[in-house]
């Protein structure tokens, strides 16, 4: 497995779901100078990915003033994580996980879920549960990691 930083994400968002494409790439433009994109190589091909914001993403703007706090406390936005749908279940997300925060050993992250069930996947790769947040009617949890 190989991880690496890339600045041509468009074929990490071809890969993800056409509701999450809405929810980045209209956007591309004003955030891929602020926003690193991750991803994990198995044989050349792309399995894993995600991103990592410095500002404000386009689908949290429903709570700009927390997210204002996480980066006003020096936090990066991780979102958009996304695994290939043949390659679930193979510890995939974590492996990602753990080479962002090798990468970037002393960096602290948040990020929001709206499928609860995801609590445990987080809280195994270091996560905390810190605070819900309403979305149009749906509840979000936040959720931090702070390196030791």
């Amino acid at each position: 497995m190989i991880f690496r930083l890339t600045h041509d994400c468009a074929p990490f968002f071809k890969l993800m779901p056409q509701d999450w494409q809405a929810g980045i790439v209209p956007f591309w433009d004003d955030y891929k100078a602020s926003t690193n994109c991750y991803l994990l190589f198995d044989d050349n091909k792309i399995v894993a990915g995600g991103l990592v914001f410095s500002k404000c993403p386009p689908d949290m703007f429903y709570a700009e003033k927390e997210a204002a706090f996480y980066f006003n406390n020096q936090y990066l936005y991780v979102g958009f994580i996304y695994v290939i749908e043949e390659r679930r279940q193979q510890n995939l997300g974590s492996i990602w996980l753990e080479n962002l925060k090798k990468t970037h050993p002393k960096q602290a992250f948040w990020l929001t879920i709206e499928e609860l069930k995801l609590d445990v996947f987080y809280v195994k790769n270091g996560f905390k549960a810190v605070e819900s947040l309403q979305n149009s009617g749906a509840t979000e949890v936040v959720y931090v990691y702070n390196p030791i």
